[in-house]
């Protein structure tokens, strides 16, 4: 299994901040949508895929602001600090409700549609009608 980093490929939000990773910080992993996932051999259910971002790789599952910690970790040197920075406890007792406020709000931030406030049966709902 390879280094994956998850993200919602239906949020516009998500998707330009997962083109910017791609660019800007240089890592192993494949950085996909979890609509185009496989995410039954990398152990990830749909819930989670919904919930947060999510860095899968060998023997750790890590979601949201973790999720991104380790992705800079892994990435070039430079970001490595950045990477370590969100692990530490005072900073990450902050991230997670910091990432919470981000992604309910995720629709009225730059690149955000209203399709990122839905939940995926929502929004498959509406595509179907």
């Amino acid at each position: 299994m390879e280094h994956t980093f998850i993200y919602d490929g239906d949020c516009a939000f998500c998707s330009q901040s997962a083109r910017f990773l791609e660019r800007r910080v240089r890592t192993a992993a494949k950085v996909t949508p979890w609509q185009w996932a496989d995410l039954e051999s990398l152990g990830v259910t749909q819930e989670e895929a919904e919930a947060a971002v999510i860095w899968v790789e060998p023997g750790l599952k890590q979601a949201g602001p973790d999720a991104i910690a380790v992705l800079l970790r892994r990435a070039q040197w430079y970001w490595k600090p950045a990477g370590w920075a969100l692990s530490l406890k005072p900073v990450s007792w902050l991230t997670w409700p910091l990432y919470r406020l981000i992604s309910r709000n995720r629709h009225k931030l730059p690149g955000g549609t209203a399709a990122c406030s839905l939940p995926q049966a929502e929004r498959d709902r509406l595509a179907g009608a």
